[in-house]
Order: C-alpha cells, then sequence, then structure tokens
C-alpha cells in the first residue's frame, strides 16, 4: 500500500479543513478507497463513498481493538480507549451495556425540562450584549452542563474538560506533544480522585454506579472505568458543541433556510437531521483495522491495515443523496452516517440530537435579529481527525 499525505488531493491541508467536500467529491469518482497517510504519520485506507462506509461501519472483519493488532498498551492514549468505542464484541456489548444507564430513552425524554432551564439560563445571560462568540458562551456550556450532571461532576471543572477534550482531539492532527501529555497526565490524576472520592461517597449519579458495578466482580475493571467515563465527559459534549455551532453557521449561510424555520419552528427535527447530513460534527470515523487479508471495493488490505471512514463524504454522496450539495431543511428522513452504524453507532445520538433541538430553536427565538459578525469563509476550523467544528463563532445578537 503506498500512502501519500496529500497526493493530488490536498488532503489535510488548511483548503481542506475549510471546506472539505470539493475533495471528497473527486475522491468519490477517481479513487473511493484511498491509500493515504494521515496528520499523524500513520498510513491506512479512507473510505468516502456512503454504500462502502456503511460496510466498513457493520463488517466484523473491521476490527476496533488495537491490541488485536498491536498487543498491549501503545502510549499514553491507550488509559482513554477501554471502553466501547475501541472494543470488539463480547467485550464491547458489557461496556456499551454499562454506559447505557444514562441513554435510555425515558431518562433523556426525561431530560427535556432540565436541558430547556440551562439553554434559557445561557441565552439570558447573553441578552444585552451586542457582540458575542457563539461557541463560547453557548454551543459549548449547555451540553458540558448536561453531561456534567448525568456523571455527577462539578460542573465548575467543566472548563477543565475542555481544555482536556480539546488537546486529546487536536492530539490527533499529528505527534503528542508535550501539552497534550500535560493535559492527559492531568486529566488520569483528576479521574482518580474523583473516583476515590465516590466510593467514599456514592451517590445517584453514573459515575457511582459504574465505581459500585466495578466494584462488584469483573464487569468493570479499574482502566475500563477509565476508559468509559473519558468516552461519556468527552463524546459526550463534543458532538453537540459543533452541532450547535455547525447549524447556526449552515443557517446563516442560508438565510432562505433560516427564514422557513422561523416561519415553521415545527421543521426543528428535520433542521437538526439536515445538519447533521450536510456538515456533521464528526468528520471521520474512529479508526478500525483490517483483522485479516480481504480484497475491498478492489483494493488488498492487509491484516493490520488502518482504515478510516470519512462520515462527511458518505453523507455528501449523490449516489445515496439527491442534490447533497445543497442544505435544505425539508428533506426527506435522512440515512445520514452522522452517528454512524452497526453496534458502534454513538450511544450518545438522542441526547445530542434532544440538545441540538433545543438550543437551536430557543436561539432563534431569542435573538432573530442575530447574525455572523465575520466572513464564513475565513472562520478557523478545530484540527484533528475526529470533529468538524469551528473554533469560535463570533455573532452579532442585535
Amino acid at each position: 500500500m503506498t500512502s501519500d499525505r496529500t497526493g493530488n488531493y490536498g488532503l489535510f491541508s488548511e483548503q481542506f479543513t475549510q471546506n472539505p467536500y470539493p475533495v471528497y467529491s473527486k475522491l468519490r469518482e477517481e479513487d473511493p478507497v484511498h491509500a493515504v497517510r494521515f496528520p499523524d504519520g500513520q498510513s491506512g485506507w479512507m473510505v468516502t463513498r456512503y454504500a462502502d462506509a456503511e460496510e466498513v461501519l457493520k463488517d466484523p472483519r473491521f476490527i476496533k481493538d488495537m491490541s488485536k493488532i498491536y498487543g498491549g498498551s501503545m502510549d499514553m492514549l491507550s488509559v482513554f480507549t477501554q471502553n466501547m468505542l475501541f472494543a470488539d464484541p463480547p467485550d464491547h456489548k458489557r461496556l456499551r451495556g454499562l454506559a447505557q444507564k444514562a441513554f435510555t430513552p425515558k431518562m433523556i425524554s426525561g431530560m427535556r425540562g432540565r436541558i430547556q432551564e440551562i439553554t434559557d439560563e445561557l441565552l439570558a445571560d447573553m441578552e444585552g450584549k451586542n457582540q458575542i462568540d457563539l461557541i463560547d458562551e453557548f454551543a459549548f456550556p449547555l451540553p458540558i452542563i448536561v453531561i456534567c450532571e448525568i456523571l455527577g461532576v462539578p460542573s465548575a471543572d467543566r472548563n477543565k474538560f475542555r481544555l482536556w477534550s480539546n488537546s486529546l482531539i487536536e492530539g490527533t492532527s499529528g505527534e503528542l506533544g508535550a501539552t497534550v501529555y500535560q493535559h492527559m497526565n492531568e486529566f488520569v490524576q483528576y479521574l482518580g480522585q474523583w473516583f476515590a472520592k465516590v466510593r467514599e461517597q456514592p451517590g445517584d449519579d453514573l459515575i457511582s454506579s459504574l465505581i459500585q458495578a466495578e466494584e462488584e466482580g469483573d464487569r468493570l475493571s479499574e482502566r475500563e472505568l477509565y476508559g468509559v467515563v473519558t468516552l461519556l465527559i468527552i463524546a459526550g459534549h463534543e458532538t453537540t458543541v459543533n452541532l450547535i455551532g455547525n447549524t447556526v453557521l449552515s443557517l446563516m449561510e442560508h438565510p432562505e433556510q433560516r427564514q422557513l424555520l422561523e416561519q415553521q419552528p415545527e421543521l426543528i427535527t428535520q433542521a437538526i437531521e439536515e445538519s447533521l447530513r450536510f456538515n456533521g460534527p464528526v468528520e471521520f470515523s474512529t479508526s478500525r483495522w483490517a483483522g485479516e487479508d480481504f480484497e475491498f471495493q478492489g483494493k488488498q488490505l492487509k491484516k493490520g491495515d488502518l482504515v478510516v471512514v470519512s462520515l462527511n463524504s458518505a453523507n455528501h454522496d449523490e449516489a445515496q443523496f439527491e442534490h447533497p450539495e445543497l442544505f435544505n431543511i425539508e428533506r426527506e428522513k435522512s440515512p445520514h452516517l452522522a452517528f454512524g452504524k452497526g453496534i458502534h453507532m454513538c450511544l450518545g445520538a438522542p441526547l445530542a440530537r434532544l440538545e441540538g433541538e433545543i438550543a437551536i430553536a430557543s436561539l432563534l427565538k431569542r435573538f432573530p435579529q442575530m447574525k455572523l459578525a465575520a466572513d464564513s469563509d475565513r472562520l478557523d476550523w478545530r484540527p484533528g481527525m475526529i470533529v468538524r467544528g469551528v473554533k469560535e463563532l463570533p455573532m452579532l445578537l442585535k
């Protein structure tokens, strides 16, 4: 397998980060299973067509547990990967079952009122201001407060989680530098102290139930506890931060769609689904590896080959979506892959959808005159191989 970081496509360049969709269109047409060197230096395959992406996400020949390929732990990051996102059956079912407690339909539905309260409080804090950074003052605090309340984390620590989360995600854009390692060490130390407190004084939060499950026997090891909690904290807010930011940006860039939503607020559910498809908050699937030698769409995969799905490319596949380049909140029910597919489909998808719907509907109602305070093509997008979202979103509220 030959690898070329940019090749003829400019993958992972600044221009690509700003707008990857023209590149994805070329890849789907010319080389849909593309050999590439990723920003962290690894070589692998990028899958860009919808049908192929769906197959990779569901085919058990593509495995998630890197230890099956590389043996034991590889680096500091391994302490964060002992969770269902990086596990294969049967471990996957056990780990997902434990975390599932926080995301049952009944629990999610029961949180609607509290999410609305938090949203209204954040919007009230924005009243009287002329210009804000929507990410800093709204898109970030809403989901981090929600997930902190679910887990039992002091809300005063939420900015620490933002710093640590950004480091972990941006660490996927290249080598792990000293700052990233420092933040990961701080995160591990924080979790250890937090777990010790909970063991002494358990509450009715999810972390208490996970720790109690750990102490009942072999259901959850210490490393798995770190891994599951890390996943819940990071995945529990990162997706929603970027869902809110990207949705607002798309509505600002398509004023006719914004006007339609304001005239027909009942379209909010479809608007969120279209935003997830059009410019989804998760750029790429997490890593998979070929568990054996086999041919896939004309390419010879070797055991241990890294395979990554471009979810946002799949969601723009002309073979699956009519006029995928159009942002259309009246689009019929969308089979998009923004939350993945198969057994690894995002556990927190119902919560992210609910938060997104409440956040966007409330924001448009409270600030009907708001508009972008910067050219959209000059916004800085976050680096890394996982999320897609802007670093800041300056908005004029009046």
